[in-house]
């Protein structure tokens, strides 16, 4: 098994976390990573998405867990390696939020996917940061 977590802190309110993580098709604004996104449905446990990194082979995830300014958690399988990643909200006293990205990989390439997975966590987080704290809608 291999794990991971990385956090930030954000000035700004889960609401506006929670409308950029619910705009799955503008993630491509804060995530270099991404080439292209598709949803498949509602941004709901059990919906599917297609992602594609750049220069790399598209793969299919699912949402398996999606609560409303609280976060979500998405499953990916590739040749029987799982990946689990949350992405958590949690209000901070000071008014803003931390949010934090813990991943979870289990199977015979996990220790292989791990860096792939998380190597640009930190950059995804501080796009992340950048666009909810350039304006409230």
């Amino acid at each position: 098994m291999w794990t991971h977590e990385e956090s930030v802190e954000i000035r700004a309110t889960p609401v506006r976390i929670w409308a950029l993580f619910a705009d799955v098709s503008g993630w491509k604004a804060w995530n270099a990573g991404i080439e292209h996104i598709e949803l498949h449905g509602a941004f709901a446990s059990g919906t599917s998405f297609t992602m594609r990194p750049p220069g790399a082979d598209a793969f299919v995830s699912t949402l398996i867990d999606v609560r409303e300014h609280e976060g979500f958690t998405d499953e990916t399988v590739i040749d029987g390696t799982r990946v689990i990643v949350g992405h958590r909200i949690q209000p901070m006293p000071s008014g803003g939020v931390r949010v934090t990205y813990s991943t979870r990989i289990t199977g015979p390439s996990a220790d292989a996917f791990g860096p792939m997975v998380t190597g640009d966590f930190a950059d995804v987080l501080q796009g992340l940061k950048a666009m909810a704290e350039q304006s409230t809608p």
